[in-house]
């Protein structure tokens, strides 16, 4: 089986501490995305590799102290085991699948001279793990708290010093090699009871200072393991998530709330701060510069933000919710829409920039179209409403109130600009004219027992088909709004479309089938199983009528070829449901998006691809 090309990704997972890694020839970074990590060019975001070999989403990442390995651990489902991964930064090949860890590795840690591995495990596992890096073998285990704990380092300088700290625990470990132990001993925090989330080494190896979900940062002497120091006074809020040091000896930290503050590493007094946008501080990664370094935030934008002044510039952003909704303009390839829960973004396809970003708070964006035209975008609501917002400006051109109960779920938009289809959660199905000046209601259909998922026009404006969860698609007059046929199967149809030719249609749903019919009587020609493992959310043909794509909860994009049915090719990357997945209207690209909130453009195969016009 041929796999789809990669061609860019738009999105990585914020939630990840120290979640960005810049690496040490100055032009490159790493970061994950769903099960994926990405190294990518700091300048050039066009310029990515993959390294793809996790089941399921990454929660840790740690580059080794001379920038050789990269290791990386994941979540799975519960009673399973979780791997940590050990990579090999020059060939991007894995060295080492380590297995030991359940459901969680919660954190892994480098020693000084790249010989062990530290790695701690979740709530369900909470034991440290040392581990062999040229065997790929574990040397020692133990459990490593009484509750949970959250991060692990080594100390800078001794390969033997192991730190770990969690719930009401910060403890100092000794690694006996000869006998193959690992011995605890609990600093001395008095009367303190701190939720540590981050332990940061200084250079010396002398103290450690541990960010907790107070707020404020203890420090603490690694030899006699005495508690020293606590600040700042006014606590940070939402938590101190992550610590570094900038390049004059000054502690900098950053906080749930989005907080930046620079810190003296003696008094912990905050001597300047400042506070980004978009969620709370996860990474903080100095650049080798010396300058400047990169920040990522929880909702994940990432900002470049100079030491002397913290005058932060924002370089990325990207969903960090699921995504619900992809669409081109009609007939053109050069951009993109995509919705996600409050917002709808606009994207430039060939560069990957957001260009465009409409918010509205609280809501969920279910379904977006771009008017025939191209001058408006469409967008259903979970309010129950339809906006229309300008495609350039962002501005909200006009809303039709109170559309469907309980929210619009589909939306498409005539070959006539002045008629739009809605369809809600409740199963109505609504035919609107819309002039500059009013927005009228054409016809109501209310057959559908449950919620629309999809709606397609034909090209001649004479019909239409819904596709709906109640187990039926139905062909409807476009003129007479009565039905003109139906077609029913046990399965929550997700997507219904029209072959370009319009003699046939193509169905799929939660059975996992795809079914051709025939768009004249309604009958089944062809089925075929879209997938063995999980329900199919998506179909899209493409212009020429010789290949379509789906995706769904198997986490693939799969592109078919029409007439014969076979499945052509398999793109991996998602790391979790594909719910939408649309073909460019050039015919040179795919682009999917998931339950992760990540955007994934793919190469569509050359033998496939239209010629250029």
């Amino acid at each position: 089986m041929e796999h789809l090309e990669l061609n860019a990704v738009i999105g990585f997972a914020g939630s990840v501490i120290n979640g960005i890694i810049l690496l040490p020839d100055r032009k490159s970074m790493v970061f994950a995305l769903g099960s994926t990590i990405v190294k990518r060019d700091i300048v050039n975001p066009k310029d990515q590799q993959f390294l793809q070999g996790h089941s399921d989403r990454v929660t840790c990442l740690s580059l080794s102290p001379s920038g050789k390995y990269l290791a990386s651990g994941q979540v799975t489902h519960l009673g399973f085991q979780a791997d940590v991964i050990v990579w090999d930064m020059e060939s991007l090949e894995i060295v080492h699948r380590l297995r030991l860890h359940k459901v969680r590795v919660e954190a892994v840690s480098f020693s000084c001279n790249d010989k062990w591995l530290a790695s701690i495990g979740g709530e369900d596992d909470n034991s440290l793990v040392v581990w062999n890096l040229e065997s790929g073998k574990a040397v020692c285990g133990s459990p490593a708290a009484n509750d949970v704990c959250h991060t692990v380092k080594f100390a800078r300088h001794d390969e033997f010093t192991i730190i770990t700290a969690g719930k009401s625990s910060l403890r100092v470990w000794d690694f006996d090699l000869a006998n193959r132990k690992v011995r605890p001993s609990d600093c001395n925090l008095g009367k303190l009871q701190r939720t540590i989330n981050y332990v940061f080494v200084d250079d010396k190896d002398e103290y450690c200072y541990a960010g907790t979900a107070s707020g404020d940062i203890l420090k603490v002497n690694m030899r006699t393991k005495l508690f020293k120091h606590l600040g700042p006074r006014t606590r940070m809020s939402q938590g101190v998530i992550c610590i570094d040091m900038t390049p004059a000896g000054d502690l900098i930290a950053g906080a749930g709330d989005g907080t930046i503050a620079v810190m003296h590493p003696e008094q912990l007094k905050v001597l300047n701060s400042t506070k980004l946008e978009g969620g709370g501080i996860t990474c903080i990664a100095p650049h080798s510069s010396g300058q400047l370094f990169f920040v990522a935030t929880s909702l994940c934008s990432t900002y470049v933000v100079k030491y002397d002044s913290l005058a932060a510039e924002l370089r990325s952003t990207c969903h960090s919710t699921k995504i619900h909704d992809v669409v081109y303009p009609a007939g053109y390839s050069e951009l993109f829409a995509t919705s996600s829960r409050q917002d709808i973004r606009v994207w430039n396809a060939r560069t990957c920039a957001e260009l465009l970003r409409v918010q509205i708070p609280n809501l969920d964006c279910d379904c977006i179209c771009f008017s025939r035209d191209g001058r408006a975008i469409l967008s259903g609501w979970s309010d129950g409403k339809i906006r229309a917002f300008g495609p350039q400006s962002g501005k909200l051109l006009y809303v039709i109130n109170d559309a469907h109960v309980g929210g619009v779920t589909a939306i498409a938009c005539a070959n006539d600009p002045e008629r739009i289809v809605s369809g809600g959660f409740d199963g109505s199905v609504r035919v609107w004219r819309v002039t500059a000046e009013s927005r009228v209601m054409l016809g109501s259909m209310k057959e559908h027992k449950a919620t629309v998922n999809c709606i397609k026009v034909r090209g001649n404006d004479l019909e239409f088909v819904t596709a709906s969860s109640d187990g039926s698609c139905i062909i409807w007059d476009m003129r007479r709004f009565v039905r003109n046929n139906s077609l029913f199967a046990s399965t929550f149809f997700k997507a219904v479309l029209y072959h370009p030719d319009e003699s046939q249609l193509l169905t799929t749903g939660t059975d996992r089938k795809i079914t051709n019919w025939d768009a004249y009587d309604g009958s089944a020609i062809r089925i075929v199983d879209g997938s063995t493992a999980a329900e199919v959310n998506t179909l899209d043909i493409a212009g020429s009528g010789e290949f379509f794509v789906s995706g769904g909860g198997d986490k693939l994009v799969k592109l078919w070829h029409y007439d014969e049915g076979q499945c052509q090719a398999v793109g991996i990357g998602h790391s979790g449901a594909v719910t939408k997945v649309v073909v460019s209207p050039d015919q040179q690209s795919l682009v999917s998006v998931g339950d992760e909130g990540a955007i994934l453009v793919w190469n569509i195969p050359d033998r496939l691809r239209a010629p250029p016009p």
